[in-house]
């Protein structure tokens, strides 16, 4: 069984595509589908930045999503094959769980893109800049960071945000509160405890407004049925209806991605080939928590002509 899984924030690169749709018509043609359907030159940022522009979370997002999507669907052409065909499962990491919905026919990309758009916008909205802050800790596992975060909060937020993978788990809330937790991860043999470079405490219950803009983003687009199960962020299990996945796209604003025991599950359920479109970030996690199962990460055309002959 194979999953295709989808990369999240943090994969934006000046340059990202530029080889692939110079290299493929199908590729030209996402980035300017997205271009009119948010009536902006996000290609040419993409292409040549500059990147703190592009860093921007209203542009960031969609310009991850369109990445993977070219991606996907180069490799659909080039290798002659639906993902319906060859994928069981879909998968994405926070923004990429709406490039999740897009590949398995969910969303149409023009209503992906705008509502990535609006995301990136509600979320940076939600929390003056300062305010809030996240963190990374690497070598120390859940249960530990859970009782950092709950010790650190003194009655502010300070939460999980992201269980990526074992040993590398994000946090997320008021920025005083992270910084207390980054000094207690020390003390408690964290490998490192450091803050990100980010513009919004995301994945946390201060995302609320942002939340409530989604919720009434969403309730205005159709989602269609999907050629595979979704593996859902907030739930970590396959989800395949409807109003069930509207619902949990709200509540994964404020929720915490699940993404280690997604992919467990996943492998659980027999899956031992994981495939990441569009970057090179999600799948050097799996190869933590599912060492068993075969990881690619699929960018270039080399990588999509070698997919190809794989499967």
């Amino acid at each position: 069984m194979r999953a295709f899984i989808f990369p999240g924030q943090g994969s934006q690169a000046v340059g990202m595509g530029t080889a692939l749709a110079e290299a493929s018509p199908v590729a030209r043609e996402t980035f300017e589908e997205v271009d009119e359907a948010l009536e902006q030159n996000l290609s040419r940022l993409m292409r040549e930045g500059p990147e703190d522009e592009l860093t921007l979370t209203e542009n960031a997002q969609p310009a991850i999503m369109a990445n993977a999507i070219a991606t996907l669907r180069v490799f659909e052409k080039e290798g002659g094959v639906s993902l319906a065909d060859t994928a069981d499962f879909v998968a994405g990491h926070s923004l990429g769980e709406y490039t999740a919905l897009c590949a398995a026919g969910g969303f149409d990309l023009a209503t992906t893109a705008r509502l990535l758009k609006r995301r990136g916008q509600a979320m940076q909205a939600a929390v003056p800049v300062g305010e809030g802050a996240m963190a990374v800790f690497l070598g120390l596992d859940f249960d530990p960071v859970s009782e950092i975060v709950e010790e650190a909060a003194e009655g502010q937020v300070c939460v999980i945000a992201n269980d990526n993978a074992p040993g590398q788990i994000v946090i997320s809330g008021h920025a005083a509160a992270v910084d207390r937790a980054c000094e207690l991860g020390k003390e408690k043999g964290a490998r490192r405890a450091m803050p990100l470079a980010v513009s919004a405490p995301f994945h946390c219950p201060l995302m609320k407004p942002a939340a409530d803009a989604m919720e009434e983003a969403l309730s205005e687009v159709e989602i269609h049925p999907l050629s595979a199960m979704l593996y859902a962020n907030v739930t970590a299990t396959a989800v395949g209806e409807h109003e069930a996945i509207r619902g949990l796209l709200v509540e994964q604003v404020t929720a915490m991605v699940r993404w280690r025991e997604s992919i467990a599950a996943m492998a659980d359920e027999g899956v031992d080939m994981f495939v990441e479109f569009g970057g090179k970030v999600v799948a050097p996690m799996v190869k933590r928590i599912a060492p068993q199962a075969d990881q690619k990460s699929v960018v270039s055309m080399d990588d999509i002509e070698a997919l190809a002959k794989d499967l």
